[in-house]
């Protein structure tokens, strides 16, 4: 029965990227808003999939810590899915992306319209520049910067390995540090296409204060993201 709610909701996954990227794409043409506005849409349509189909229900906490305006929130990454979250819960969310995913044809057209913010890994240097300069942009226009500090999709429980591009940001913007941890790999793992029904929970934790040393910041980021992920897999 697993399997075929699995097969099922990944129809319905294609299904939805088909009616609001391919049939909505006009709405390219008008403002930012509007833009966003169907990637929001999209991403509530997956979320009732994933329940009513898959049997997986997405819960937050810790909401009362939610940023509103300009910030820079770093999440755990386990699953596809947390590229999703963040347009159902965040006010106007940026996220960090890879160059290749910019061209793809509709997700990049709404990611380039809806100012996301590309990185060219093999750049290296001169990427973590161009995606300092982009977020600054971005976070003056009081939008949600999201990093995925870990780069990848990690395993639940897997030792955590984190890059330098968070304390990149974290520097350069000057603002508190959004944590967010999350169990979203043991319902929507990173390869494959069973989803196991159950509890998928993102939890906002508070936030870390500005301006702190790269050795502190990077230790309580770590801390904090890997405790709360870590409890919730045994929530």
């Amino acid at each position: 029965m697993t399997t075929l709610r699995s097969l099922l909701f990944v129809a319905w996954l294609y299904l939805a990227i088909a009616l609001f990227a391919v049939l909505l794409s006009p709405t390219l043409l008008g403002p930012h808003r509007l833009a966003m506005g169907v990637i929001k849409a999209w991403a509530r349509f997956v979320l009732f999939g994933l329940r009513w189909i898959a049997g997986v229900r997405v819960e937050f906490r810790g909401l009362e810590h939610r940023p509103a305006g300009g910030a820079l929130v770093a999440s755990k990454h386990q699953s596809m899915l947390d590229i999703i979250i963040p347009f159902v819960v965040l006010p106007d969310p940026c996220l960090i992306m890879k160059k290749e995913l910019m061209i793809l044809p509709f997700f990049g057209w709404f990611a380039w319209k809806t100012k996301m913010i590309s990185v060219d890994r093999s750049a290296h240097s001169k990427a973590l520049k161009d995606m300092v300069k982009q977020a600054r942009a971005r976070s003056a226009e009081g939008r949600q910067i999201v990093i995925f500090p870990e780069g990848t999709r990690a395993l639940p429980g897997a030792a955590p390995d984190y890059k330098p591009g968070v304390m990149a940001l974290y520097r350069d913007l000057g603002i508190p540090c959004w944590p967010v941890g999350t169990n979203a790999g043991q319902h929507w793992p990173a390869h494959g296409f069973r989803r196991t029904p159950g509890v998928i929970v993102y939890e906002f934790l508070e936030p870390i204060e500005a301006e702190l040393k790269r050795p502190v910041f990077m230790a309580e980021l770590e801390r904090r993201i890997e405790a709360s992920s870590d409890a919730l897999l045994t929530a």
